[in-house]
C-alpha cells in the first residue's frame, strides 16, 4: 500500500504526511515523521564562559573587554562584576541587570566566572 508508519495509538495503516508530521486520519493522532533522538546533551545546553568554566543561573561573572552598549554612548569597562546572572537562549547568552547601566544582554565569550 505505501511505506508510511502505522498508527503508533491505533495501528491505523491510513497515516499521510503532512510537513514535518504523520497524521491519522482515524484517531486525529499526530506525530514527528523524523525520530530525531535528544541526547542529554542536546537537550541542557551548557554555557561556558571565556576561559571554558560552566556558567549557571545565579552565578557572578566579570567582563573581560570594554563593551559598547549599542544606541547609547555607555561602557561597560573591564572588570566590570555582574552578579545574579540569568542564562537564555540565543546569541547573546547571558540576560543580567548592570549597576548604572540597567538590564541588557552578554554573550559568553566576553565574561569569566567570578
Amino acid at each position: 500500500m505505501s511505506d508510511l508508519p502505522a498508527c503508533p495509538k491505533c495501528a491505523s495503516a491510513y497515516t499521510y504526511s503532512d510537513g514535518p508530521l504523520y497524521i491519522c486520519p482515524e484517531c486525529a493522532h499526530e506525530w514527528p515523521s523524523v525520530a530525531e533522538e535528544i541526547t542529554a546533551e542536546e537537550a541542557e545546553k551548557v554555557v561556558r564562559d571565556a576561559v571554558g568554566n560552566v556558567l549557571q543561573d545565579g552565578d557572578a561573572v566579570t567582563v573581560i573587554k570594554d563593551l559598547k552598549v549599542k544606541g547609547s554612548s555607555l561602557v561597560v569597562k573591564v572588570g566590570t562584576k555582574v552578579k545574579s546572572i540569568r542564562l537564555i537562549d540565543g546569541d547573546h547568552d547571558i540576560d543580567c541587570k548592570i549597576d548604572g547601566i540597567g538590564a541588557m544582554q552578554l554573550k559568553s565569550q566576553f565574561v569569566k566566572k567570578a
